[in-house]
């Protein structure tokens, strides 16, 4: 599959009006607002791998999480945050439709929609079918979210 570059072209490739999306939202435990859907386009649990999208809502956030293996971003659309933590710092980015990248697993990091929102795609590696935790943040694990949990919807429950 080819990966799009641009809104028109995610279009045409990955047709938004036929995915499925799965709405996330938070609940009071979390300080800030969670809003996002996630539409799974392709799992190989063979290789490991799911590519996914995911759309988030005006100024709105995902929980605060750590990707277990190496993950491959493109921002398709809106103004898309990141807010990754280490021991020593904070550091914010914001990146524009077209930015890609490619990073290792490990690094905690909050992401969220700009002003518009935001559309990502993301090619992520599962490790033994995981592919990202949940996390308090006091470091505690809340949830690993697993490819089985992609496919199967329960990624919202």
């Amino acid at each position: 599959m080819e990966i799009p570059t641009s809104p028109a072209e995610y279009e045409t490739v990955f047709g938004a009006q036929k995915l499925e999306w799965l709405h996330l939202t938070g609940t009071p435990r979390f300080e800030y607002p969670i809003d996002y859907s996630v539409a799974v386009l392709r799992v190989d649990a063979e290789a490991g791998r799911i590519d996914f999208v995911s759309r988030w809502a005006p100024d709105a956030y995902c929980h605060y999480h750590r990707h277990l293996g190496d993950t491959s971003i493109l921002v398709l659309e809106g103004e898309h945050h990141v807010v990754e933590t280490h021991d020593y710092e904070t550091v914010h980015k914001t990146r524009q439709p077209g930015f890609f990248a490619t990073n290792p697993g490990g690094d905690l990091h909050m992401e969220y929609g700009g002003a518009e929102g935001s559309l990502v795609y993301f090619s992520c590696q599962a490790v033994d079918g995981r592919v990202f935790d949940v996390v308090a943040d006091d470091g505690r694990v809340l949830r690993t979210a697993t490819i089985d949990d992609f496919r199967s919807g329960r990624l919202a429950s």
